[in-house]
């Protein structure tokens, strides 16, 4: 009773946790891309090269973004294709 009314709530919900999360994520693309700039640019300055467990810190982390990015867009699309069928 109690979860079937947290499960009803949580499904109205749904929609707007998931934008709210894509925003968050799509945002952080650019941050990634200048990131990897850095990590790959010829003759840098600072911590990346300094140590392969401070790239995987400062540049891999940037990485596993990309799958709940993936996972994200993917329940998106399966509501907007449930909505419209």
């Amino acid at each position: 009773m109690i979860i079937t009314r947290f499960l009803d709530w949580y499904e109205r919900h749904l929609t707007e946790s998931l934008a709210l999360s894509a925003f968050i994520l799509y945002l952080q693309i650019p941050h990634t891309i200048s990131a990897a700039e850095c990590f790959f640019a010829e003759g840098s300055i600072g911590l990346y090269g300094f140590h392969p467990v401070t790239d995987f810190l400062l540049y891999g982390i940037d990485l596993l973004e990309i799958i709940p990015l993936i996972g994200v867009t993917i329940a998106i699309i399966a509501r907007v294709r449930q909505y419209f069928k």
